[in-house]
């Protein structure tokens, strides 16, 4: 493994341990949603072999979080039962063929039910045409 690998792995371990450790703590019990609460997730995205990764909380449906679309975002998880490969794809959204692999996962509970989903797109831009407003973070 060279050098700049491991600095890039070890940047992405890093920056993903940061933003888990930005979530507020969880008390005693927690996993328990709230009855008023439709989700709780955790959405992610990361480049071509991990080269980068982001990701934000989503709370539904409070738009919690710090989901830049909460809103939209919860809507369109509501229309989906919770299942993002089970949203429509945006009309009209035109895409490259470009080679730049995404990796998307959400990682939660909605309604109850656990959500574990990951699913590897293209590029960028076939996530967000194929996810709407969730991966628009």
């Amino acid at each position: 493994m060279s050098v700049r690998t491991t600095a890039t792995a070890a940047a992405t371990v890093t920056a993903t341990a940061t933003a888990l450790l930005a979530l507020p703590p969880v008390a005693a019990g927690a996993d328990r949603m709230d009855a008023k609460e439709a989700g709780r997730l955790l959405l992610t995205i990361s480049g071509a072999r991990n080269t980068w990764i982001r990701g934000v909380r989503l709370d539904c449906p409070a738009a919690g979080g710090h989901h830049p679309h909460a809103a939209e975002a919860c809507a369109d998880l509501e229309r989906a039962g919770g299942r993002p490969d089970q949203l429509p794809v945006s009309p009209g959204q035109v895409c490259t063929r470009e080679d730049d692999p995404v990796v998307a996962t959400v990682d939660g509970a909605w309604h109850g039910a656990t959500v574990s989903w990951r699913r590897t797109y293209p590029n960028l831009c076939l996530l967000e045409t194929a996810t709407g407003a969730i991966f628009h973070f």
